[in-house]
């Protein structure tokens, strides 16, 4: 009872910071890759949300005292601090989520050459249905970044960015969009990277399925080529993902360590 006591006082403050925590973790791990999936249950997400917003509060308690002061001056005052949280941890993880859409742009890429578009599997994540390959290879990828830790760094990257937005404080639109189109490049160009072999192999497939078509009508080379170039697709594919999977993590990492930083 005197424990209880002793914390009344400071119990709205806590329960404030405890609020502005959540509302920014919550909203940016609704968005993160692998936690924002629909296989993960939402009241996992929530409670994750919840822990991680409890388990902050020593490391961005310091951070956010101005903001506790403003939000407990009035309803008006806090439910406006509470909504910026919000879009401020939106944006955050929507960077996130346009980053690792690399391995997303690649798995496409890699089943259009490999042949196996048509065989489909249900995303979770995409909200309809993608290419059986670029699933396997997504989520190779997403089980590479949690066992390197990458997703250690994402967290750590919200952590910082109460040094750079701070509580009430707005990320400005212009900055934001100039950082949604560099992550959007970058997915882009590092998609295409990691597709990269298969892509050579494709064209070099093609080409060479077309000069035999034309040196020998008479055969049907069309029967041939379409196992023929899944099986040769799977199995340049099975050498080069290891390198690819790797890349991508480190890839992700070096953008988490510069969204910290």
């Amino acid at each position: 009872m005197n424990a209880l006591a002793a914390l009344a006082p400071d119990l709205p403050r806590m329960m404030t910071l405890f609020a502005l925590l959540f509302a920014r973790m919550g909203a940016m791990l609704m968005l993160l890759p692998g936690f924002s999936d629909d296989a993960v249950p939402g009241r996992m997400r929530l409670l994750i949300a919840l822990g991680l917003a409890a388990g902050m509060q020593g490391l961005v308690g310091a951070r956010l005292g101005t903001g506790v002061d403003t939000a407990l001056t009035g309803n008006a005052a806090l439910a406006h601090l509470l909504l910026t949280e919000l879009l401020t941890g939106m944006m955050l993880g929507a960077v996130v989520r346009l980053m690792f859409l690399a391995i997303t742009i690649a798995g496409a890429i890699i089943s259009l050459q490999v042949g196996l578009t048509t065989a489909l599997v249900q995303d979770p994540s995409a909200g309809g249905q993608v290419p059986l390959l670029g699933r396997f290879i997504s989520i190779a990828a997403l089980l590479l970044c949690m066992a390197t830790g990458v997703h250690h760094l994402w967290i750590g990257a919200l952590v910082e960015s109460y040094g750079v937005f701070p509580a009430g404080a707005m990320p400005a639109a212009p900055d934001f969009a100039q950082l949604a189109i560099r992550a959007a490049s970058g997915a882009m160009e590092l998609g295409l990277s990691l597709a990269a072999p298969l892509v050579i192999y494709g064209i070099i497939f093609n080409v060479a399925l077309g000069l035999a078509a034309r040196l020998a009508p008479q055969l049907q080379i069309f029967f041939i080529a379409q196992p023929l170039s899944i099986a040769l697709g799977l199995a340049i594919t099975a050498s080069v993902i290891a390198a690819s999977l790797s890349g991508f993590a480190a890839r992700m990492a070096e953008w988490a360590r510069v969204m910290s930083g």
